[in-house]
């Protein structure tokens, strides 16, 4: 069975931190492949400024180069309304209904997840691979369950990676860059000269 991680995100810009979190991942729970799928019209930043999708898509292709198993996958580009994770899992599977899927979600998200769209029909469809973040609490599979209030006979199928905490965040790469700061070490360094080459978030003050 192939079994292909998911890593859903905005991408804005990759950063090191999502790259150990997926190499991580794929590790521990025995991927064949980790699909990097930017997020066409997240729903959580309606009404915030983000990058366009080609020029994330971009970065993704430039930090993804030198590792065979993962890669970047436009689903979303053209599905319209919010990019909802559920719809993209369904469609995944849809496409490859022999696959195992397995979704890429840091515990923040976990901590998130009742509040997610439809996260029954969610966590129905994919295994959790769950990577710490800084100041998230700790969940196991129960009380998840509790938290989801997800009926008894509906699977929920959980993994915790065990792997540093990286702090690294896009808002923050966003901030320095407009402060003219140093983000080498922090991005790629294909993606820090192509952030510099297409002045991405140097006209712009990062969000509050």
């Amino acid at each position: 069975m192939r079994r292909i991680g998911i890593f859903g995100g905005t991408f804005d810009p990759v950063h090191l931190g999502h790259l150990v979190m997926a190499e991580q991942c794929r590790e521990q729970a025995q991927l064949d492949e980790v699909w990097f799928i930017p997020a066409a019209r997240p729903p959580h930043k309606r009404n915030q400024p983000i990058t366009s999708f080609r020029q994330r898509v971009e970065m993704l292709a430039l930090a993804l180069a030198s590792n065979a198993a993962f890669r970047v996958e436009e689903v979303e580009k053209d599905r319209p309304g919010p990019s909802y994770t559920v719809d993209t899992l369904a469609e995944i599977r849809q496409r490859f209904p022999d696959a195992e899927l397995h979704l890429v979600i840091g515990a923040d998200s976990v901590a998130d997840l009742p509040l997610w769209y439809q996260p029954i029909r969610l966590i129905q469809q994919a295994i959790l691979l769950v990577f710490p973040r800084y100041g998230s609490p700790r969940f196991d599979a129960e009380s998840l369950r509790a938290a989801l209030r997800a009926p008894p006979e509906v699977s929920l199928r959980y993994q915790e990676i065990d792997a540093p905490i990286i702090g690294i965040s896009g808002r923050e790469i966003r901030r320095r860059v407009f402060q003219g700061r140093s983000i080498r070490y922090w991005v790629p360094a294909a993606v820090e000269a192509y952030i510099h080459q297409h002045r991405l978030y140097k006209d712009h003050p990062p969000e509050a």
